[in-house]
């Protein structure tokens, strides 16, 4: 076997948050080819009880801290300058100097880079210039959404970052094989932004665990008889905390008053402030982080996605539909998903007709018709072996 550099922005396990399951599903993947080993970094003190979890398949696993706030500050100070945040959050010497060591020691065949910000370890001068880069996202994009609903200064500095990103962005990827992205908008928006690569930019889509994802025997978490609509992700991620404030305040009043009893569980780690004050209403738990989101989904009586700002492709709608739920989500919440609307997912571009999409599946036969079908596409087109089998090819560029 040959050896290969696997560099991510942070401990891929456990593979319960999006960037974390792509990660390691490409972790899995290369295992079966190559001996790996990893390089990244810890900013969630509750993760570093699984720094040893990813030794069964990579052959070195080189986890260091990063204190994001306090990396964040510093990077504050450099405001003025040329680079990134991003760029200077992750740039730290540690990391640097065991990129180098990897390099003159093991002389790794490959390198994929998980993330943008972690191509600063590669650079020319390093002698692995030409990697894979997996984007996963725009991120330079999503700093300009960003910016144009905020206010001064932050709107300043968000569409500083994204301008900066993107140039940073457009040299790293210069240098790579070949740039991946999870969706085709996504693959065509970087195109644009960054021509002189777009020959180099391909889409490498999410997939799911359909056999941990399915549906089973699960104890039920809810309160017998009440409809319940479900929301996953890490909850201090921004699109996230829109989407669940926009169906807090427009959507689920609306539900309320046919179905006085539903409830709006919100499912994940680390809520935001503006989340947590959302349990004060009637009909709302937000449970922060939970062992296992599975049985949330199973008994949910539908899934809901009500994406606004969205990056990619959403696991949340994979994971629904793996597990034969029905779920209604926005045209932000399908990108870069070839489904159908009304046959697997509904997709609504209004809250009046999320409402009315949600009272469609809710307890009925329609809704579980369409789980059935949605678990179907699942099988045949989105589990990781079938969508990262590109993957191989781009290492022998």
């Amino acid at each position: 076997m040959n050896d290969l550099l696997f560099l991510c922005q942070r401990l891929p396990y456990p593979p319960n948050k999006g960037e974390k399951i792509r990660a390691y599903y490409m972790l899995k993947r290369l295992a079966q080819s190559y001996r790996i080993h990893l390089g990244c970094f810890v900013d969630d003190p509750e993760d570093w009880q699984h720094a040893d979890a990813l030794k069964d398949i990579c052959v070195e696993v080189k986890a260091l801290p990063l204190n994001r706030k306090r990396s964040s500050l510093k990077a504050a100070f450099q405001l003025l300058g040329p680079k990134s945040m991003t760029e200077l959050i992750y740039n730290q010497k540690p990391m640097h100097d065991w990129v180098s060591k990897v390099i003159k020691t093991v002389r790794p065949s490959s390198v994929v880079v998980y993330s943008s910000a972690m191509a600063q370890y590669v650079r020319p001068e390093s002698g692995l210039s030409h990697y894979v880069l997996d984007f996963v996202d725009v991120d330079s994009d999503k700093w300009t959404q960003y910016a144009e609903t905020s206010a001064l200064p932050m709107r300043w500095i968000y569409r500083r970052e994204a301008r900066t990103l993107l140039a940073f962005d457009r040299k790293a990827a210069r240098d790579a094989k070949a740039c991946t992205f999870v969706s085709e908008p996504e693959t065509a928006l970087f195109r644009t932004l960054a021509p002189e690569s777009a020959t180099r930019a391909r889409t490498l889509p999410n997939g799911v665990n359909s056999n941990e994802f399915a549906p089973g025997d699960f104890v039920n978490p809810y309160r017998d008889g009440a409809p319940v609509f479900v929301f996953t992700g890490t909850m201090n991620y921004w699109p996230n905390v829109d989407a669940v404030l926009w169906f807090a305040d427009e959507i689920l009043p609306e539900l309320q008053k046919t179905q006085p009893t539903a409830e709006f569980y919100i499912v994940g780690a680390h809520p935001d402030p503006k989340v947590q004050a959302l349990a004060a209403r009637q009909g709302i738990t937000v449970t922060g982080r939970v062992a296992d989101v599975r049985p949330y989904i199973a008994h949910a009586s539908v899934v809901v996605a009500p994406m606004r700002i969205a990056r990619g492709i959403q696991n949340k709608v994979l994971e629904g539909m793996a597990m034969a739920r029905p779920v209604v989500t926005t045209p932000q919440g399908i990108e870069g998903l070839e489904v159908h609307h009304g046959a697997e997912v509904l997709v609504a571009s209004s809250a009046d007709a999320f409402v009315k999409d949600v009272e469609k599946v809710c307890g009925t036969a329609l809704g579980e018709t369409m789980g059935q079908a949605a678990r179907q596409r699942i099988l045949e087109a989105y589990s990781w072996e079938q969508v990262l089998a590109p993957l191989d090819g781009m290492l022998r560029l």
